[in-house]
């Protein structure tokens, strides 16, 4: 497959920083998620995460899924962007309403790794789902109508403290999006997590991007399940 090119003037744009941060812009605002502060990692780290750091990112929105140093860097946020930050209900912000729905890190109600918000929004008429590091078992009934229907799904699929390729893509499956953005996976930046390739062979239609960033004008449109690969970013 040939990757796709990035092209301006779209609806919305996607940039993926690495692990679960993104940058989302489009014509009515833009939204941060999960970004990571590379000088706010602990001391002594076992493991490596090497992605470069995220310049300041000017938003109107910053959207924190969980207090995990590789998520919650919102000193990369510039200016003075709303936040919801690790919670659950639904809140008013510059781009709409944000739905944010409990979930846990861990198969075991959040008792190993703490709790994990899903955030639900529209953007550029895109309705857009961020898992953030969904760890449970499975997706609950009651979390999958808070969800509702969506267009974009971003999903962790590496495994160990989230989601796996074969939940990930049951995920998907149950919530039918139109678009699917894996990540959470290994790179060449990062010494753990599974690659995104046991996810990437259950679905018919994967479009791999040259880039870190990617337009869903750039994007099959007819039906759903079409997974967006974006590349990591470079550095």
């Amino acid at each position: 497959m040939t990757p796709m090119s990035e092209s301006t003037g779209t609806p919305i744009t996607i940039e993926w920083h690495g692990q679960s941060a993104f940058t989302l812009r489009a014509d009515d605002g833009a939204v941060l998620i999960d970004p990571f502060d590379q000088s706010q990692r602990p001391e002594g780290l076992s493991i490596r995460f090497g992605y470069p750091q995220i310049p300041p990112q000017r938003v109107e929105l910053l959207l924190i899924t969980h207090e995990h140093f590789d998520h919650n860097g919102a000193a990369v946020a510039a200016g003075q962007p709303q936040a919801v930050r690790s919670t659950a209900g639904r809140f008013q912000t510059p781009i709409g309403e944000v739905v944010a729905i409990a979930s846990e890190h861990d198969p075991e109600a959040g008792t190993r790794r703490g709790p994990n918000a899903v955030f639900v929004f529209t953007l550029g008429g895109v309705r857009i789902c961020h898992m953030g590091d969904f760890g449970q078992s499975g997706l609950r009934p009651e979390q999958q109508q808070a969800i509702g229907a969506v267009d974009l799904l971003f999903v962790p699929v590496g495994g160990g403290p989230t989601a796996d390729a074969t939940l990930a893509a049951e995920i998907s499956r149950t919530l039918q999006p139109r678009w699917i953005v894996p990540m959470h996976y290994r790179t060449d930046h990062i010494d753990f997590l599974e690659p995104a390739d046991a996810f990437l062979a259950q679905f018919e239609s994967v479009t791999p991007f040259a880039r870190n960033r990617a337009s869903l004008a750039n994007a099959p449109d007819e039906g759903a399940l079409h997974v967006l690969h974006l590349a990591p970013p470079p550095g």
